[in-house]
């Protein structure tokens, strides 16, 4: 089974960070969420989510991949937290997954994950990306680096991660039962 490790931080954007749990545990992904302090964390909109363990414990490294959610003072916190850009550098370094989204990014730069990739994020937050190419993509993958917008290209993001660990069938599978795929068939049909 593939596992993946998210980081929430006080602060995070819920639906970037639920919504990508959910599609992931859909798609028969193990999900650990991983806490900066306390396992409850409160996200921007005040929103309590429980971790299941915190940066503190051991085996933080024993994942697929890890996700970072956005929310400004959540993404804010990743990127000057130095056990979360330790757990980043460990990641991009080992050849695992790494995925951020919206302000997220910018913890990633920070850990000088970006040098030679193509990479997107939440517009506000596009000048605090210096060492790759930015891309306006809804969703980018460069090599093992996943990135993707905001909270409207979470599930995305989520579909994206499936596939990039070799789960295919079940990113299908997820979207058809979610109908994301009968809905951007019809998106004509659907007022922003």
């Amino acid at each position: 089974m593939k596992r993946i490790l998210v980081l929430l931080a006080e602060g995070f954007e819920e639906t970037e960070a639920v919504t990508a749990i959910d599609v992931l545990r859909r798609g028969g992904v193990e999900v650990v969420l991983c806490s900066l302090g306390g396992k409850l964390v409160e996200g921007s909109r005040h929103i309590v989510i429980q971790a299941d363990t915190t940066i503190e414990d051991d085996g933080l490294t024993d994942f697929d991949g890890i996700y970072l959610p956005g929310g400004t003072k959540g993404a804010t916190t990743l990127r000057d937290d130095e056990r979360a850009q330790k757990l980043i550098r460990f990641y991009k370094n080992n050849g695992k997954k790494v995925a951020a989204i919206c302000a997220a990014p910018i913890a990633l730069e920070r850990a000088g994950v970006l040098k030679g990739e193509t990479v997107t994020s939440n517009p506000d937050f596009r000048s605090h990306i210096k060492d790759a190419d930015y891309s306006e993509d809804p969703v980018v993958v460069s090599g093992n680096i996943i990135t993707s917008r905001a909270a409207g290209t979470t599930l995305p993001i989520g579909l994206e991660i499936l596939r990039q660990l070799d789960l295919e069938k079940e990113a299908d599978q997820v979207s058809h039962a979610m109908l994301f795929d009968f809905l951007m068939d019809h998106h004509d049909k659907v007022k922003a």
